[in-house]
């Protein structure tokens, strides 16, 4: 019975230690020495030390700064550890609202973020990803429109002039993967080091 069980469990073993063991380190490996900055994460620093990822989307909530995609992420209620609260782009629970096309508490939020953001710029049509949340929860880039959307709120907190901020969005501006994938695109998070920057 043993020589027939054998052959089966070389096999198990010899499977278990390629594609657990072998396969992994030998990608990880090849990752870390062919994208270096992909494979750590795509961190960004400032001065030496990590403020952030390319990856992940940060909350900036000041009139000064271009504002992401709103996210849905919650973490745990610290005052009641059986519940969630929001926790804007909180990496370790990523996740969309997945509210459908009919609820009602979708539409009065989207009516909501869009009458808010009509009120800093009524002059232009509300771009969409300024108001629905990405699958993830995480999405660190918005739209070009949705950027230059944001920018007159920002030259006015900031005092620059809008052309200046344009310029500066349309230098930001990722076109398509490869030319064909995805959409044109801005990181917010780098965004608004880069207008930090120019000053004021």
């Amino acid at each position: 019975m043993l020589r027939e069980i054998r052959p089966a469990l070389v096999f198990l073993i010899g499977l278990v230690a390629i594609t657990g063991l072998i396969y992994p380190l030998a990608m990880t490996g090849a990752a870390q020495v062919l994208f270096p900055y992909q494979a750590q994460g795509s961190l960004i620093e400032q001065d030496g030390k990590v403020i952030g990822s390319a990856l992940i989307g940060q909350q900036f909530t000041e009139a000064r700064y271009f504002h992401g995609r709103p996210s849905a992420t919650t973490g745990p209620d610290p005052q009641d550890s059986s519940k969630t609260t929001a926790a804007p782009y909180n990496a370790s629970n990523s996740m969309g609202s997945n509210l459908g096309p009919t609820s009602k508490v979708l539409a009065e939020r989207l009516a909501s973020g869009v009458e808010t953001l009509k009120k800093e710029n009524s002059s232009a049509a509300v771009p969409v990803d300024l108001v629905t949340t990405s699958g993830s929860g995480l999405d660190p880039d918005i739209s070009p429109e949705a950027a230059l959307f944001q920018v007159p709120r920002v030259a006015k907190a900031r005092g620059l002039q809008e052309a200046r901020l344009r310029s500066l969005v349309d230098g930001m501006v990722a076109t398509r993967s490869l030319g064909f994938l995805g959409e044109p695109r801005v990181n917010v998070l780098q965004l608004n080091l880069a207008m930090d920057k120019m000053g004021s």
